[in-house]
C-alpha cells in the first residue's frame, strides 16, 4: 500500500506533465480562392492527453478561427458542456462549419469554469469534487481563452470543395495542476492549446448526434452533430452534418439488438428521424471521410427513456454490482458524475459485448469489467445511487489493465501471463474486491498474481519484470482462472513514455549539449520532477547513471514548443527548434521545466521524441 506521501508524489508527477500529444501536421497546399465569393468546410474535433481526472466538465463557449488578414470567424454556434476526461482515448467531432475561403493562422477555444464539474481522487482513494479553481497567479477562474498559432506548414487553408479537419487538443496535464491542502483540492489552470491539421492521431474517433438520413445503397448514413448529451430541441443543424461510411464488418447495436454490416444499416433505416446515434471509427483523408467500426443507435444510446451509467465494476455480490468512476446519464439527457453506484441485474437483463455478436448473459459480468448499463434509477440520493437493470441491458466494453509481468509461460493451457496488477482503467488495483471471481474462493483473482489468457499470441518479446498494458475483457464471474482474456498486449518498448523535468532556479546549466543530433540533459540541479512515466510506472531519471538524451525521430519532425514570457512558439522541424533554443540560451535564458513524449530506450537512456516542450525564464 502506498503511503499518503507516495500517493501525493505520484499524483503530482502525473499532473506536472508538460508535453504535447498532437503536433502541427502538414496542411493543404491548395490555392486559396477569392474569400469574398467562396467558402469551404472545416470539421473541428476535440481530444485530450491522458490524465488522472475522473471528470472534467466545463462549458465551451466559443471556438474562433483567425484569418491572415486578422478577420475572426466564430465556428461554434452554441455554447456546449464538454467532459474533457472522456477524450483521453478518443477524439470527438465538435462541429462542422462553412467558413470563407482563405488562410487561417490561429484558432482559439474559450472555456467557462463558472459551473465546472471537476472530480479527482484524494489520498484515500476517494473521488472528490474540486471547488477551488485558480489561475497561475492564484486568482479565481471564470472564462479562459486558449489560442494556438497555425503558422507555416501548419496553417489552415480553406478552399471550396476540399473539406479540412482541425484537431484541437486541450491537454489536461499541460493545462492543469492539482494540489491538496489538508485534503482539500485546488486546481490551478494555465491555458494551453495544441492544434493539428488533417491528422488523426492514434485514437479512435467518435461521431455523436441525431440520425439524419440512411442510404443503404451507398452503405452510409448521416448524423446531425450533437457533441454532448443535452436537450434535443431547437435547430438540429447547428453543429453541422457528418456522413458516416459503413462496411461489411461494421458492428451495429440498434435498440439493444446486434447486427453486422448491411443488416445493421437496414435496422437504422427503420428508426425515426432524429433518433440518437453514436459511431466509433477512423478518420480517412483524400477525400476526408469517416469510416465506422461500431455503431449504436436508438435506445442503445444514452439520452433516451432509460437511465444509463458507465464505469468499472469494482465488486459483485450475487446479482448486485457496484460501479466506480460512474458517469450517470439521466433519461431526459442530464448528466451526473458519481463516485459509486450500485446496479441490480436480473433475468431480464440483456447483455452484449463490444465488437462481438455472440450471446452473453449477466454471469459474464465480473469485477474489473468496464460496462455501460441501461435501466431505471431507483435511488436518487447522490450518496447511495442505485439503478435497476432488470429489465434493461448491459454492454461490456473493452477494458484496459496494466501491471508488471511476474511470469511468461506460453505453454500454460489456462493463463500465459501473470501480472502484478497496478490498475484497471486508471483505477488502482486496490479499488477492486475480487471476491467471487474464481470457480472457488481459492481461485479468486489475486491482483499480485493476475492471470491473463493471451489466446496463442506471440509472447517472445515480453520479459519478466517488464511493465505491460493489456486490452481485452474480464473473464465471466465465478469462472477464474484465467482472470482476463487479452485482445491486445502492449509491451514497455511500445508504450508512450512521458518525461518531465524541472530545475532549481537559478541552475548553472540544464543542457550538456544542444546539437543537430538532439539534447543531452544536465540533471545535477533538478527540482522535484525528474521522472519518466510509462503506463502507471514511474522511473527516476537521476538513477540511470548516465546522461539522459532526447533525440528527434529519424525524419527530424514533430511538435517542438518553446514558452518564454507568455509567448508560445511551435516548430515542426527539430532543427528550427534547436537553433531557436540555442539562441535563447546564449542570450541568457534558462530552462525552468520541460516535458517530452516518445519511446524510451532504457539501455541508452534515450527518449526518441516527437513532442518536446520547454519553458524558459
Amino acid at each position: 500500500m502506498k503511503t499518503i506521501r507516495q500517493r501525493f508524489e505520484f499524483f503530482s508527477i502525473i499532473l506536472f506533465s508538460l508535453f504535447l500529444l498532437f503536433g502541427c501536421g502538414g496542411g493543404s497546399d491548395a490555392t486559396v480562392g477569392d474569400a469574398d465569393t467562396q467558402t469551404g468546410e472545416v470539421a473541428i474535433s476535440l481530444t485530450d492527453a491522458p490524465g488522472d481526472f475522473y471528470c472534467y466538465a466545463v462549458d465551451v463557449t466559443s471556438v474562433t478561427l483567425t484569418k491572415a488578414d486578422g478577420t475572426e470567424i466564430s465556428v461554434l454556434p452554441l455554447a456546449t458542456r464538454i467532459d474533457f476526461s472522456q477524450y483521453t482515448d478518443m477524439t470527438e467531432f465538435l462541429t462542422i462549419g462553412t467558413v470563407p475561403s482563405g488562410v487561417y493562422v490561429a484558432a482559439a477555444l474559450t472555456l467557462d469554469y463558472g459551473n465546472a464539474g471537476i472530480q479527482v481522487e484524494d489520498d484515500n482513494g476517494d473521488t472528490v469534487p474540486v471547488d477551488q479553481i485558480v489561475d497561475g497567479d492564484g486568482n479565481p477562474v471564470g472564462e479562459l481563452t486558449m489560442t494556438v498559432q497555425l503558422e507555416n506548414r501548419s496553417h489552415l487553408a480553406v478552399v471550396a470543395g476540399v473539406p479540412v479537419h482541425l484537431l484541437l487538443d486541450f491537454n489536461l496535464e499541460v493545462t492543469n495542476q492539482v494540489s491538496f491542502d489538508e485534503g482539500i483540492p485546488t486546481l490551478t489552470v494555465e491555458p494551453f492549446l495544441v492544434a493539428d491539421i488533417n491528422r488523426t492521431g492514434n485514437k479512435f474517433h467518435r461521431v455523436r448526434g441525431l440520425l439524419d438520413d440512411v442510404s443503404i445503397d451507398d452503405g452510409s448514413f448521416s448524423v446531425l452533430l450533437r457533441p454532448f448529451y443535452g436537450s434535443l430541441s431547437g435547430n438540429h443543424h447547428h453543429f453541422g452534418i457528418r456522413s458516416v461510411d459503413t462496411g461489411a464488418d461494421t458492428q451495429f447495436e440498434v435498440d439493444g439488438i446486434q447486427y453486422t454490416g448491411e443488416e445493421g444499416l437496414a435496422a437504422m433505416a427503420q428508426l425515426n428521424s432524429l433518433s440518437p446515434v453514436v459511431a466509433l471509427g477512423d478518420l480517412r483523408f483524400d477525400p476526408l471521410r469517416f469510416e465506422a467500426t461500431q455503431v449504436y443507435a436508438g435506445t442503445s444510446v444514452p439520452g433516451g427513456d432509460m437511465d444509463v451509467v458507465e464505469g468499472n465494476v469494482i465488486s459483485r455480490e450475487d446479482d448486485l454490482v457496484t460501479i466506480k468512476g460512474a458517469t450517470l446519464y439521466r433519461a431526459g439527457s442530464s448528466v451526473i458524475f458519481s463516485d459509486r453506484l450500485t446496479v441490480q441485474l436480473g433475468d431480464e437483463t440483456i447483455v452484449t459485448h463490444q465488437f462481438s455478436a455472440d450471446t452473453f448473459d449477466i454471469d459474464d459480468i465480473s469485477v474489473g469489467q468496464r460496462v455501460v448499463v441501461f435501466g431505471q434509477l431507483t435511488e436518487t440520493d447522490p450518496e447511495v445511487l442505485s439503478l435497476d437493470a432488470d429489465p434493461g441491458f448491459v454492454r461490456m466494453q473493452i477494458t484496459t489493465v496494466c501491471g508488471r509481468l511476474n511470469a511468461v509461460n506460453p505453454s500454460d493451457p489456462i493463463a500465459q501471463l501473470s501480472v502484478d496488477l497496478h490498475a484497471i482503467s486508471h483505477l488502482p488495483a486496490t479499488t477492486f474486491d475480487f471476491t467471487g471471481t474464481g470457480s472457488d474462493p481459492a481461485d479468486d483473482a489475486d491482483p499480485s498474481d493476475y492471470q491473463i489468457d493471451t489466446s496463442g499470441m506471440d509472447l517472445t518479446s515480453f520479459n519478466v519484470d517488464a511493465p505491460v498494458k493489456v486490452r481485452g475483457f474480464v473473464q465471466p464471474f465465478g469462472q477464474a482462472p484465467a482472470d482476463f482474456a487479452a485482445q491486445t498486449i502492449i509491451g514497455i518498448a511500445d508504450v508512450r513514455a512521458l518525461m518531465r523535468i524541472n530545475w532549481r532556479l537559478p541552475a548553472q546549466t540544464q543542457f550538456r549539449a544542444i546539437t543537430a543530433a538532439g539534447l543531452v540533459l544536465d540533471l545535477s540541479e533538478t527540482g522535484r520532477f525528474h521522472h519518466l512515466v510509462r503506463n502507471r510506472f514511474v522511473a527516476d531519471l537521476t538513477t540511470y547513471g548516465q546522461p539522459i538524451n532526447i533525440f528527434p525521430q529519424d525524419n527530424n519532425t514533430g511538435t517542438f514548443v518553446i514558452r518564454l514570457k507568455g509567448a508560445v512558439q511551435v516548430y515542426i522541424s527539430f532543427d528550427e527548434f534547436r537553433h531557436a533554443l540555442e539562441g535563447y540560451v546564449e542570450d541568457g535564458a534558462i530552462a525552468a521545466k520541460m516535458g517530452a513524449v516518445g519511446t524510451f530506450d532504457d539501455a541508452t537512456a534515450t527518449l526518441t521524441a516527437d513532442r518536446i516542450e520547454i519553458c524558459l525564464k
